[in-house]
């Protein structure tokens, strides 16, 4: 059977089951299944999934969108006969009491086919049709599997019963009864019990399917087909406990009563009942104590919950009071009237104290004023503090919003917008806070009101990689108010400046560092200090940066708002990997991130991780930089923020290419920005032995500047590997810089890089220092830099000297996953005379006794499938000596070309 699982989410498993039960059913196997779960769970949309069976003429009763009528001898249009015979109803709870309603719903669009059935089966089913409730019940289940046994005769049936629950008793004993005897017929028959709130229905003897909600992911997917905005689904996802009717109802505006399965239990509920349970949906947390208290004053008490708590709406755990399904609180307030809501807010308000509760204080006030008020907004803004720490940066923006909607003078409005957008920000909500400041920057036409409101619209261009855009919204801004708040103004062109280097544009970092000086501007000194380490030469730069960390910041406070200052501690762990202290970068980064999070700033955490993870990387730890870059893109992507995507994907895409792996360095240069895209690709090209093409890639994607640093030494590496001279000289350029900022920061792990990178390029005599020091550069430079030394040791014909430092270098890239590096490791191995074969998992090395360690060497990269000049990139060898080895070593081998050297296991 073809179905279709469109706009169907987090269901897999159950949608296989049904799909498997289908495909037993054309074969022959007659099967049941009871689906059974709550209200809203996604029973109905399973049985459409059922029913949805190529080309078919479907009985449909009871249900909203009946396909047809099946009658004998009905077939498809086309002429074919039809594929599947859907028989499809729903119970209907008016209908309970009245004998075989449920089968005449199921039954009466193949009334025709009785007339072929054999007595007294026939005249048992027109009884039953015409709601004889004298029919024996044994004589009724029989007379229905008969009839669709005959009905399957021609084609597969499948009978859809929705809230079975609601079938009247006849009917739901002779369905089971059939549904337990479908063994050998094309029949297959699936029941959708609700439970609880819903009368009970044993099933016995047939397999029941139980629905649970879906996950956090499968939700977020069913909550984009809504109108509800981004920021709001978090908080949703949570609410509807996985349940897909609530996550449609409570993410939806719009939706009416006729879809609640709730609306009829709660009108029947007596009047007090129903005012505690407004209440407790009005307030939305658990505090019984609070609810109680503000239901007495409406006149409701804790005895008026005994119905709704025997009628399974509502349950208490551990003093927490909560209803037991998410729609169950939504349809209590939405029945409500508006005066009635309004009364509950208030008296939930007056009853919450103004030093403990402040903040939930404030909202019921705002929830209860349906006029701009004052005294309400400035209330909602004194509990900012307290709803921070309830609910984090989200909390924070919400009630801003709220305070700024209240606010009787426009200016007043507009500020608490602007407060409202800055913490939505850093609350990862870019398209509310970005609509959040439009509205603010309108309100706000004086340039020092404007001023945050400019900060947050160019911190969320930042983030959206529009530096150009962020760029000119900060200078133009700063122009417009240096005159009246010069000190403001120097704060813009920090920022300013910062944006444009982030976004690797040093001409724009100079003409804000210029406007600085030219307005003579409070500030201009850290300004400029910023301007240059975003665009002089290393030596200056490095100048530079030292200068901005001796101050210790503080101009940095100065220049921005508090709801901004993680970002600024960002920026200064950003600083201190600049000046080669991954250490003191990894410290500082751990506690933003770890700010970020109680503070559930999430717009602040791509920034913080991606730092961390770069400073993980350059310690040498790949599994904690793969770790923390991934959680990084998962925040990034999830809300939305191109820079923290593209930052990210460039750690995650040099870890990836440093193990070898093609494909996930490939999608993770896809998303990362220009530079380290190419680096990363670079990087794959230099481990598996593409000098060349890694030499162009760096080459075209060189900057200058602290900026081009990170990949200088593997441009060395790839340059050292390859046979043309301008690849030497460039190089040799660019390792200058290299050397000067790592005797500028003095910090061992930078002098060792750049030593290893100096012996690559004509003076092997410091391999030894670098070796010293190259213990304090983390277990991957350590690794590369034992590499190098090993390999010039054996090229030196030092092969004994030589296999320690391979043996080392072996070890750290194996336990790295550094595949190529360990495989380049233990072919020098190899051709260094190591006696056993070090690939992990191989029981002998290659019969090939009669090759040289260097013939062998090559055999082996030949067979990996490396041309003559990557070979002889890697081992320092011309092609056309290449050639003539492996043209000695084909007679030895018993081999007559390259073709065949794979099929002698050889691969290094």
């Amino acid at each position: 059977m073809i179905m279709s699982s469109a706009g169907i989410h987090g269901r897999d498993d159950e949608l296989a089951r049904i799909a498997a039960l289908a495909d037993e059913v054309r074969a022959g196997a007659g099967q049941a299944l009871v689906l059974r779960g709550e209200a809203g769970i996604g029973k109905s949309t399973l049985l459409g999934f059922a029913a949805s069976t190529g080309p078919s003429t479907t009985g449909t009763a009871g249900t909203d969108d009946a396909a047809g009528t099946a009658t004998p001898g009905s077939a498809h249009p086309d002429g074919r006969a039809s594929d599947v015979l859907v028989l499809r109803g729903a119970g209907v709870e008016a209908e309970a009491a009245i004998p075989f309603a449920g089968l005449h719903l199921l039954l009466r669009p193949v009334a025709g086919y009785v007339d072929g059935l054999a007595e007294p089966h026939a005249t048992t089913v027109r009884r039953v049709l015409a709601g004889d409730g004298s029919v024996d019940r044994f004589a009724a289940g029989v007379a229905v599997l008969e009839l669709l046994g005959t009905l399957a005769r021609s084609r597969p049936v499948l009978v859809l019963a929705d809230d079975a629950h609601w079938f009247d008793a006849a009917s739901a004993d002779a369905l089971s009864f059939a549904a337990r005897r479908l063994g050998g017929e094309r029949v297959g028959v699936l029941l959708a019990v609700r439970e609880p709130h819903a009368p009970a229905m044993p099933t016995p003897g047939l397999p029941e399917l139980r629905l649970s909600g879906v996950d956090d992911e499968a939700a977020s997917r069913i909550l984009a087909a809504t109108e509800l905005p981004r920021h709001r689904r978090g908080r949703v996802i949570a609410e509807a406990g996985g349940n897909p009717l609530a996550l449609l109802e409570l993410g939806s505006s719009e939706r009416d009563s006729r879809g609640d399965p709730f609306a009829d239990m709660i009108a029947e509920l007596p009047q007090a009942t129903r005012t505690v349970l407004l209440v407790a949906a009005a307030d939305g947390t658990c505090d019984i104590g609070t609810i109680l208290a503000a239901a007495n004053s409406l006149g409701a008490s804790i005895d008026d919950l005994r119905v709704a708590e025997d009628a399974e709406l509502v349950m208490f755990t551990e003093g927490c009071f909560g209803f037991r399904h998410p729609l169950v609180g939504t349809s209590v307030y939405r029945a409500a009237t508006l005066a009635r809501r309004l009364e509950a807010h208030r008296a939930l308000a007056e009853v919450l104290s103004e030093d403990t509760d402040a903040d939930r204080r404030a909202r019921h006030l705002a929830a209860a004023t349906t006029t701009a008020d004052e005294s309400v907004a400035a209330a909602l803004e004194a509990g900012i503090d307290r709803a921070r720490v309830r609910g984090g940066m989200a909390a924070v923006a919400d009630d801003y919003e709220r305070a700024a909607h209240l606010s009787p003078r426009p200016r007043d409005e507009g500020l608490r917008l602007t407060s409202a957008a800055r913490a939505a920000a850093d609350a990862g909500q870019p398209e509310r806070a970005r609509d959040l400041a439009e509205q603010a920057a309108t309100l706000l036409p004086e340039p020092v009101d404007a001023t945050w409101a400019a900060i947050v619209r160019a911190t969320l261009a930042e983030d959206d990689g529009r530096v150009a855009e962020a760029h000119h919204l900060l200078v133009t801004t700063a122009r417009r108010i240096a005159g009246r708040v010069p000190e403001a103004a120097g704060k813009l062109l920090f920022l300013a400046v910062g944006a444009a280097w982030r976004g690797d544009d040093p001409a724009r970092a100079v003409e804000a560092a210029a406007v600085a000086d030219e307005l003579a501007l409070p500030g201009a000194a850290q300004v400029r200090a910023l301007g240059t380490a975003a665009s002089a030469d290393v030596a200056e730069a490095v100048t530079a940066v030292r200068e901005l960390v001796a101050v210790d910041c503080a101009e940095l406070t100065a220049c921005t708002d508090i709801a901004l200052t993680l970002r600024s501690e960002v920026q200064r762990s950003w600083w201190s990997l600049l000046l080669g202290d991954p250490d003191s970068a990894y410290a500082r980064a751990t506690d933003t991130v770890r700010e970020a999070r109680r503070q559930a700033a999430t717009g602040a955490l791509p920034a913080a991780l991606g730092v961390l993870a770069q400073a993980e990387l350059e310690l040498g730890d790949l599994d904690g930089a793969a770790r923390t870059a991934g959680e990084g893109l998962e925040v990034a992507r999830c809300i939305g923020q191109r820079r923290g995507i593209a930052m990210l994907s460039g750690v995650a895409g040099l870890v990836a290419a440093a193990r070898g792996d093609a494909e996930a360095t490939a999608a993770y240069a896809a998303d990362a920005d220009p530079a380290t895209a190419a680096h990363a690709l670079a990087l794959l090209d230099l481990g598996e032995g593409r000098a060349e093409a890694a030499v162009d890639r760096l080459a075209a994607a060189h900057r200058s500047g602290l900026a081009g640093l990170t990949a200088v030494p593997d441009l060395v590496e790839a340059a050292a590997r390859t046979d043309r001279p301008s690849d030497d000289d460039f190089a040799t350029q660019a390792l200058a810089d290299y050397v000067t900022w790592a005797n500028s920061v003095d910090r061992s792990p930078a002098r060792a890089v750049a030593l290893r990178s100096r012996a690559l390029l004509g003076e092997p005599d410091l391999l030894p220092t670098a070796l010293g020091l190259a213990d304090h550069a983390g277990t991957w430079q350590q690794a590369r830099t034992d590499l190098a030394h090993g390999e010039w040791l054996r090229r030196d014909r030092n092969p004994a000297r030589a296999r320690p430092h391979l043996r080392a270098a072996l070890t750290a890239f194996d336990r790295l996953g550094a595949r190529p590096w360990a495989d380049r490791a233990r072919t020098e191995l190899r051709a260094a005379g190591e006696g056993r074969d070090s690939r992990p998992g191989r029981d002998s090395a290659p019969d090939a006794d009669g090759l040289t360690p260097q013939e062998l060497r090559i055999v082996q990269l030949a067979a990996d499938g490396l041309s003559n000049r990557d070979i002889g990139n890697r081992l320092y060898l011309s092609p056309r000596t290449v050639g003539y080895h492996l043209y000695k070593a084909y007679p030895k081998l018993g081999v007559s070309g390259r073709g065949e050297l794979a099929k002698l296991e050889l691969m290094a």
